[in-house]
């Protein structure tokens, strides 16, 4: 049972980070505590801590053997710091992102071998992220013996597509065994169209277009609240480019790379996953503040290429929606790189976006020029915050069962 005062941590592993939020259970709902993350797993681990204001709490960094190699030596970091903020307050569950759900997993789950088995089986669609999910469940697992493990899925918000958003021009049988799209980022999609519905409930019962833009990237068309159509596909490799992996790309490019470049399975997912996307395309890295400023033209064409290949999904998405009424900018590059935002938004006037240079540069809420038919917002999006919601409504559900 849930009591108000006791804690819920939520954690978010990836491929060499683990994010932590700690929230405090108060009238039924999550309220902000401490949050941080360790990075750099494996290389040079970095751990930070900070107050729900912002105020820097820890900042710790190691040499040598001292360093936490793994996951769950990080998850040790972690806790070990927790222990002497939480002041002797329950931590009642643990939340967890997991980006890969499968056709089954739809709303958020209390954890069991069963659920873990069935997430494990699911480890080749999303490579980058779902074994580090899972490492960060199981040592979780081990380190709160008893305490309710919850998984919440990046799918779960898409599953009510329709079929022909998601099938493949296939036989009916590939769909049967799961090979379809299923769309990712949903829990930040899920958490702007919750806060759009509290903010302005007639905007968003219309029909918006959402670009989360950060180092994964992809868009969602969203009408009345839910998931009609989004950009990522099968895997998290689809879509527009991203910080490391290709987006988009035509299926015969592979079937040349293994047949007639001699390149093995293993070789072309190092360079899907790892080694294309913005780093690919400008032989400098991912960090969008890096290819701004450098004078490489490399590094101005892997932009150029992502901002066409944003603009040319906001257009499709509108078509999938007969419309649009918003275009909604979030994560770190759509909240805070005014220069992208603003080549992504040129020549979409037809579709009634004009951006204010202005409030643009200034990161404002609301970026539309004066008078225009669509608004263009930026938002914070708050994946930590809608598992935390997700915990403690699985929770009570389940105190009322």
């Amino acid at each position: 049972m849930i009591a108000a005062g006791d804690a819920v941590l939520v954690l978010n592993a990836g491929s060499s980070s683990i994010k932590f939020e700690l929230f405090e259970a108060r009238d039924g709902a999550p309220v902000a505590r401490f949050g941080g993350q360790v990075e750099g797993i494996g290389a040079a681990p970095h751990f930070v801590a900070q107050d729900a204001a912002g105020r820097r709490l820890a900042d710790r960094r190691w040499d040598g053997a001292a360093a936490p190699a793994d996951h769950r030596a990080a998850l040790g970091v972690i806790i070990e710091w927790l222990d002497g903020v939480l002041a002797g307050r329950r931590v009642a569950a643990v939340g967890h992102r997991v980006v890969h759900g499968g056709p089954d997993l739809a709303a958020p789950v209390l954890v069991d071998d069963t659920v873990m088995n069935a997430l494990q089986a699911l480890s080749p669609l999303a490579p980058l992220h779902q074994p580090h999910n899972l490492a960060g469940i199981a040592a979780a697992t081990e380190r709160f013996p008893g305490v309710p493990q919850v998984a919440c899925f990046d799918t779960a918000f898409h599953r009510a597509h329709a079929w022909e958003a998601d099938t493949f021009a296939l036989p009916p049988e590939f769909y049967d065994r799961g090979i379809r799209r299923y769309g990712f980022h949903g829990l930040s999609y899920e958490y702007i169209a919750r806060t759009l519905a509290a903010e302005e409930p007639a905007l968003a019962a219309g029909r918006i277009v959402v670009a989360h833009l950060g180092n994964g990237a992809s868009l969602c068309a969203i009408h009345g609240g839910r998931s009609v159509d989004s950009t990522m596909g099968f895997t998290a490799l689809d879509g527009v480019p991203m910080g490391t992996r290709c987006g988009q790309i035509d299926p015969g490019v592979l079937l040349h790379l293994i047949g007639t470049e001699g390149m093995d399975v293993a070789a072309v997912q190092r360079l899907l996953y790892g080694n294309a996307g913005l780093k690919g395309m400008s032989g400098i890295g991912q960090d969008v503040r890096d290819l701004e400023a450098s004078v490489d033209p490399r590094a101005a064409g892997a932009l150029s290429h992502f901002a066409w290949r944003v603009r040319r999904e906001v257009g499709a998405l509108a078509a999938a929606l007969g419309g649009i009424d918003a275009l909604v900018f979030t994560a770190g590059i759509g909240e805070n790189a005014a220069g992208l935002r603003a080549r992504i938004c040129e020549g979409l006037g037809f579709l009634g976006i004009v951006l204010d240079p202005a409030l643009n540069a200034a990161n404002a809420p609301e970026i539309s020029g004066p008078g225009a038919a669509t608004r263009v917002l930026v938002r914070p999006t708050d994946e930590e915050g809608m598992i935390a919601r997700h915990v403690l409504a699985l929770l009570q559900r389940s105190e009322n069962a």
